[in-house]
């Protein structure tokens, strides 16, 4: 009975983080980039879109940074012909948020391959995916429809030594798209730094 009642509290304190579903429309997104130009997922329908949300202060997300993996995630998804965006739910005084000068200068020092830096300071898109850690990823098909959510690979460490025996499950859902095949994964645990919401 206590689990159920601390279920239930759960519950009613977090309703606007109820998570999207695989298979049904992804949630619409509108935001702008680090050069305030405005960005909408509806501006990619027929194309393959990667989710990243990101806060660079974060032990997991440096992880993939600091050795290069997340930017060969992305290069290798965008030359497969997937749009990439990433995107900073962190509030303003919160730890992780960035102005759009901040995230410029991060993509630039990090070599990222994003095809935008989107600012999502009030937390409207976060809220939306449900995201809760970064870094957690969600991919969206041609049609709109959400396939794959969750963490990049399957070892939740910061330890960068582990990425080598990972398995890249952002890739993976994309190789699988690129068949003709159903994501075999579409749902996997995300892993990292809580985002940091307003309120």
């Amino acid at each position: 009975m206590r689990h159920l009642i601390a279920l239930a509290a759960l519950t009613l304190a977090t309703p606007a983080l109820a998570a999207p579903e695989v298979g049904r429309p992804a949630p619409p997104l509108a935001l702008t980039d680090a050069t305030g130009k405005p960005v909408r997922l509806a501006d990619y329908r027929g194309r393959t879109v990667v989710l990243e949300w990101n806060n660079p202060g974060c032990p997991f997300v440096q992880k993939h940074y600091a050795g290069g993996n997340m930017q060969r995630t992305q290069a290798t998804a965008r030359k497969g012909g997937a749009v990439w965006l990433t995107i900073n739910s962190g509030a303003p005084g919160k730890q992780g948020h960035m102005t759009g000068a901040q995230a410029a200068a991060f993509v630039a020092q990090e070599k990222a391959q994003p095809t935008a830096y989107l600012l999502d300071p009030q937390g409207i898109a976060g809220r939306a995916y449900a995201a809760r850690a970064t870094p957690q990823l969600f991919v969206v098909d041609g049609r709109g429809t959400l396939v794959y959510m969750g963490g990049i690979d399957d070892k939740p460490t910061s330890d960068p030594a582990d990425i080598a025996t990972a398995r890249n499950h952002v890739l993976a859902a994309l190789a699988e798209m690129r068949a003709g095949k159903p994501v075999s994964q579409p749902v996997t645990r995300p892993y990292g730094c809580a985002v940091k919401y307003a309120g």
